[in-house]
C-alpha cells in the first residue's frame, strides 16, 4: 500500500504579513529583567552590577514606541557629517567618550574570556554564549537583546558584541554610540533580501527615546504604538537552565573580577 501523501501547508509570503512584522522584531532593542527580587542567587551579582549607571538606563528604559515616527526615520535617515565627523546623539545615558575607541584588541578580548573560563574555542570569530559560566552568558543575553543589533540568532556572538562585553567587564573607555551608529549606518545601505531591499525598524526604543527629548511635541496616537517585548524572569530561568545543560559550572563559583567585582579584591 503506497504512503499517504503528505499535505503541504501553504507558506505565507513575506509581503503578506503587516508591514511592522516584516520590518521589526519584538525581541531586538528589548528591555530587560534583572531579577529585581533576588530568586536567581546565581543572577545577584551580575543583575547588581547592570543596574549601575553605565548600561542600566539603556538596557531597562521603558516609553511606548509609535510605529509611524520609527518607519519615518528610517525611510528619511541617511548618514551625514558633522563637522567632518559622522555623528549620533541621544538620551541613553551610556557615559559615553567620543574619543574612546569604538573597538577593542582582540588579544585583550581572547585573554578576558580566558579569565571567564570560557569552554568554547576563543580563537574563532565567533563565541556561543552557552561557552560562558552562567554570569557572563546572562550578561551576554542582556547585550544581545538590548543592544546589539540582532532581530534573531541570539546564540552565537561576533567578536564586535564580545568586544562589547569585554570593555565592560573591564571597564575600558569605549564608544557605545558609536557602536550602536555602525549598526544603524550599515542598516540604512540595507539592500535586496527578505524586506525587499527597506531598512529595517532597528532600535526602535533608542530612537524614541531620543525623539522624546529632541521632538517632544510630535504627534502620537494610541493606536500607533509598536510592541517592544520585556525579558521576563522565565527567561531567566530558561536561560540558567541551558547553561546548565552545557557548562558544568565550579562548585564554588569563580569570583567576579574587575569592574564587576565589589568585594575589593580582583582574580
Amino acid at each position: 500500500m503506497a504512503p499517504k501523501e503528505k499535505k503541504r501547508k501553504l507558506v505565507t509570503e513575506i509581503t503578506d504579513k503587516p508591514e511592522e512584522l516584516v520590518m521589526s522584531e519584538r525581541h531586538h532593542n528589548m528591555i530587560a529583567y534583572l531579577d529585581p527580587e533576588g530568586k536567581i542567587s546565581e543572577l545577584k551579582e551580575i543583575t547588581r552590577w547592570i543596574r549601575e549607571p553605565r548600561i542600566n538606563k539603556a538596557v531597562t528604559f521603558s516609553t511606548p514606541v509609535y510605529k509611524s515616527l520609527v518607519k519615518a526615520f528610517w525611510n528619511s535617515a541617511s548618514v551625514v557629517q558633522v563637522d567632518g565627523t559622522e555623528v549620533i546623539q541621544g538620551q541613553l545615558e551610556l557615559q559615553n567618550d567620543p574619543n574612546a575607541p569604538s573597538s577593542i584588541p582582540i588579544m585583550c578580548t581572547r585573554g578576558c574570556l580566558l579569565r571567564m573560563m570560557c569552554i568554547g574555542d576563543i580563537l574563532s570569530t565567533q563565541i556561543n554564549k552557552g561557552d560562558l559560566p552562567m554570569r557572563y552568558k546572562f550578561l551576554l543575553h542582556v547585550l544581545f537583546q538590548c543592544l546589539s543589533n540582532r532581530r534573531a540568532r541570539y546564540d552565537m556572538a561576533g567578536n564586535d558584541l564580545v568586544g562589547l562585553m569585554v570593555v565592560l567587564v573591564l571597564n575600558k573607555p569605549f564608544n557605545i554610540l558609536k557602536y550602536i551608529f555602525a549598526n544603524m549606518k550599515a542598516n540604512m545601505t540595507r539592500t535586496g533580501g527578505r524586506t525587499t531591499g527597506h531598512k529595517l525598524w532597528m532600535y526602535p526604543r533608542f530612537l524614541q527615546m531620543i525623539m522624546n527629548v529632541k521632538h517632544p511635541n510630535l504627534s502620537k496616537a494610541d493606536d500607533d504604538i509598536l510592541k517592544i517585548n520585556s525579558m521576563i524572569e522565565h527567561s531567566l530561568k530558561i536561560c540558567r537552565g541551558l547553561a546548565i545543560k552545557r557548562y558544568k559550572e565550579s562548585e564554588s563559583p569563580k569570583k567576579l573580577f574587575v569592574a564587576l567585582d565589589k568585594t575589593g579584591g580582583q582574580r
